[in-house]
This record gives structure tokens, C-alpha cells and sequence, in this order.
């Protein structure tokens, strides 16, 4: 049994050799990176199509977000609309939903956890 990571973990700041950084083909980076999953979900509201296009379908979004920040279950949740095959302004919109949503979930986790 696998347990989960805490959401503080999850929603921590990264080094920089940890970071996501956006690329819209293999060598043409943008300029643009997240070193948390706040900063990444600011990013997707900004950053080229064709990049969020490039990541989704490398399943590089899945990778960085299950085995750098530990949240299985976001990056299930990504596999799930790559396998939808979303593109286009479509999958800035649900990939920021399925993001946020998540993000809200954690922050107030984390929340109730200093709370009580």
C-alpha cells in the first residue's frame, strides 16, 4: 500500500533543477517554468498552446507532476484528458480546471491540517 504524499509536499516550492520548464518543440524553449504547482497552474493560463499541446502529449505534464511533486493522482487525472485528445484553447481551459481544482483541494487540506 502506497501512501500519499502530504499536501504540503505536493505543493511545495522546488529548486530550479526541479523546475518545469516549457518548450513548444524539442529545442525551442520558451522561457517560461514552474518551480511549484501554483506557478504551473499560472503558467497553463499564459503560456503558448503549442506548448501545453507538446507536454500533454509527451505526457511530460504526468511525469513531472506524479514523480517531482508526488500527486498521483493529478497526474491521472492529466492522462485522462491526453487520452481524450484535448487541444486548442479546450485544453487550456480543462487542463487549468483539473489543475486548480486540484490545487484548491490541497491548499485547503493543508488549511485544516495547521487549523486543528
Amino acid at each position: 500500500m502506497s501512501v500519499s504524499p502530504s499536501p504540503s509536499r505536493i505543493l511545495r516550492n522546488l529548486l530550479r533543477e526541479e523546475a518545469f520548464y516549457f518548450f513548444t518543440s524539442i529545442g525551442n524553449y520558451t522561457g517560461q517554468s514552474a518551480v511549484s504547482l501554483g506557478g504551473f497552474m499560472q503558467k497553463i493560463r499564459e503560456i503558448d498552446i503549442k506548448s501545453l499541446e507538446f507536454h500533454l502529449y509527451r505526457e511530460d505534464f504526468e511525469k513531472w507532476i506524479a514523480q517531482t511533486l508526488g500527486d498521483a493522482r493529478l497526474a491521472a487525472e492529466i492522462k485522462n484528458l491526453r487520452l481524450r485528445k484535448v487541444v486548442g484553447n479546450l485544453l487550456r481551459e480543462q487542463l487549468y480546471n483539473v489543475v486548480s481544482r486540484r490545487y484548491r483541494e490541497l491548499k485547503g487540506k493543508l488549511t485544516f491540517r495547521v487549523i486543528t
